[in-house]
C-alpha cells in the first residue's frame, strides 16, 4: 500500500511566512494530524506501507521540522497541481497494490472514514465525497443513472453542475498501476492551467474501470485550512471533540469549551477539571485527581487524591499521591514528588526530589536538592543552587525544620532532625538533631533620630 500526502501549497490566505502544513492545530502541525493519520491506516508499523509527502512552498522547512524515519520526502518545483505533484511521487511508490492520496491541509480525517474508502478500492477507483448544502469552491460530483462519471471543477463548472450538492474532498484510492499510467496523460485545459488529478476519474470511466465513493461521518473531516478563520474553526471542533470523548469516558469538565489539549492526556476514575486549563505533550492524571481553574501542564504525571489549584504551572514533573500544589505553584522539568508532598503559593521546583509528607507552603525556591520525609521548608527559603557558571546540589535530609528567609548555598547538606533559623544563610552543612542559625546580632541605638526633610 502506498500512502501519498500532497502538502505543497502556499496557503497565501494565511498571510504568513510559515508553510501552510506547518501552522499548528492543537499543538501540532497540521501535517503531523495527517501523518498519523496514515500511519494509523497503515497498521502502524512503518513497514505495512510506503508513505510520500509531496512538498514545495516553505522549501525544506517541512521536512526539517517533521523529520521522520518512515517518510519519503519529495519536492515539487515548480507546483503545477495536484496530478502534477503525485507524478512526482511515482518514482518512489510501490506498483503494485493501491495508492491512498491524502492532503496535508486536511488535519481531522477520522481513519474508521479511510478505512471505509479503503473498502470500497477493491477493483475499483474510489472516491471520499461528501454532501454540502453550499458547496463553493469545491469539484462537484458528476453522475448518470448514479453512476460517477467524471468531476468538474467549480471554475469549469456550468450553472447547473454548480448546483450539485455532492462535492469531492479530493481524498481517493486508485489502483497504482493504474495511476502511473493516467497521471502522464493529464492536460491543462482548464481555468487554473493545472493538471487535475480529478480528471483521471474520466479516465477510469471510459476504461470502465468502476468509479465508487465513500462519505465521511462528519462535514469536518474533510475540511481543508485555507486561512487563520478555517484554522481557528478546525481548532474549536477539535477541542469539543477532545472534550466530549473525556466526558464520555467520565471525566468533570466544568465547561467542556474552555478546555485545551495540545496533545494527550489519560485520565482515571473521577477526574475534575476546572476551567480554562492547558494541557500539552503527555499528561497522565489519576483517580480523583482535581485540577483548579487556568492550570498549565506538560508532560506530566499526576497521582492518584492530588490537587492541582488554579494558576500553577507543572512542566515534566512527576506529582505523587495526595499531594496539594499551589495556587500559583510552578514545578518546572526534573521535579518529582511522593506521596502527601505540600507545594504551595508562590513556590518554585525544579529538578529536585521531595520525599514524602514534606512540605513548602509558601514562596520559596528548592532547585537541584534532594529532600528528605517530614521536611518543612519555611516561607522564603531558597536554594542557591547557580555560581553563575555551576551549578551544586543541596541535601535535606528527614525531619529537617528550616525557618523562614534561609538560604542554603549549594553543594550543602542539612542534617538529620535539623534545624536551621530563620535568616539563616548556610554556607557549611549543618549537623544532624542541631539548631544551626547565622544571623547578625540584634542591636538597638538608642538616642538615634529618623531624618527629617530639610525645608
Amino acid at each position: 500500500m502506498n500512502i501519498v500526502i500532497l502538502a505543497a501549497g502556499q496557503g497565501k490566505r494565511m498571510h504568513s511566512d510559515l508553510p501552510k502544513v506547518l501552522h499548528p492545530l492543537a499543538g501540532k502541525p497540521l501535517l503531523s494530524h495527517v501523518l498519523e493519520a496514515a500511519r494509523a491506516v497503515a497498521g502502524g508499523s512503518p513497514g505495512k506501507a510506503r508513505i510520500c509527502v509531496v512538498y514545495g512552498h516553505g522549501g525544506e522547512a517541512v521536512p526539517a521540522a517533521l523529520s521522520c524515519d518512515d517518510v519519503t520526502w519529495v519536492k515539487q518545483q515548480p507546483q503545477l497541481g495536484t496530478g502534477h505533484a503525485v507524478q512526482q511521487a511515482l518514482p518512489h511508490l510501490d506498483p503494485g497494490g493501491q495508492t491512498l492520496v491524502l492532503y496535508g491541509d486536511v488535519p481531522l480525517t477520522r481513519v474508521a472514514t479511510l478505512t471505509r474508502l479503503l473498502g470500497e478500492a477493491e477493483g475499483a477507483l474510489a472516491l471520499l465525497t461528501v454532501n454540502l448544502d453550499d458547496g463553493h469552491g469545491y469539484g462537484r460530483i458528476v453522475r448518470s443513472e448514479g453512476r460517477i462519471q467524471r468531476i468538474v471543477e467549480e471554475r469549469d463548472a456550468s450553472e447547473a453542475e454548480r448546483a450539485i450538492h455532492e462535492v469531492n474532498t479530493g481524498i481517493l484510492v486508485a489502483p497504482t498501476e493504474r495511476l502511473a499510467a493516467w497521471l502522464p496523460t493529464l492536460g491543462q485545459g482548464n481555468a487554473q492551467g493545472e493538471y487535475y488529478l480529478t480528471d483521471i476519474v474520466a479516465l477510469a470511466v471510459a476504461e470502465g474501470l468502476p468509479v465508487h465513493s465513500a462519505n465521511p461521518d462528519e462535514t469536518w473531516e474533510v475540511a481543508g485550512v485555507n486561512s487563520q478563520v478555517q484554522l481557528a474553526g478546525l481548532e474549536r471542533i477539535h477541542q469539543q471533540n477532545i472534550a466530549t470523548a473525556l466526558l464520555e469516558q467520565g471525566v468533570h469538565l466544568a465547561d467542556p469549551a474552555r478546555l485545551e489539549v495540545r496533545g494527550e492526556i489519560d485520565c482515571g476514575r473521577d477526574v475534575f477539571i476546572d476551567i480554562n486549563c492547558l494541557f500539552e505533550g503527555r499528561v497522565v492524571l489519576g483517580a480523583g485527581v482535581v485540577i483548579g481553574a487556568n492550570c498549565v501542564i506538560k508532560d506530566s504525571t499526576v497521582g492518584a487524591g492530588s490537587s492541582i489549584l488554579a494558576f500553577s504551572h507543572i512542566d515534566a514533573a512527576a506529582v505523587g499521591s495526595d499531594c496539594r500544589i499551589g495556587p500559583y505553584a510552578r514545578l518546572r522539568p526534573g521535579t518529582v514528588l511522593d506521596r502527601d508532598v505540600h507545594i504551595g503559593n508562590f513556590v518554585e521546583v525544579k529538578n529536585s526530589h521531595i520525599a514524602e509528607n514534606s512540605k513548602a507552603n509558601h514562596l520559596a525556591y528548592v532547585g537541584d536538592s534532594t529532600v528528605g520525609r517530614r521536611v518543612n521548608i519555611g516561607a522564603g527559603t531558597i536554594t542557591c543552587n547557580y555560581d553563575g557558571v555551576n551549578k551544586y546540589r543541596t541535601v535535606i535530609e528527614d525531619d529537617v525544620f528550616i525557618g523562614s528567609d534561609t538560604q542554603l548555598v549549594a553543594p550543602v547538606t542539612v542534617g538529620r532532625g535539623a534545624t536551621l533559623g530563620a535568616g539563616t544563610t548556610l554556607t557549611s552543612n549543618a549537623p544532624p538533631d542541631a539548631l544551626t542559625i547565622s544571623r547578625a546580632r540584634q542591636v538597638t541605638v538608642t538616642g538615634w533620630k529618623r531624618p527629617v526633610k530639610k525645608k
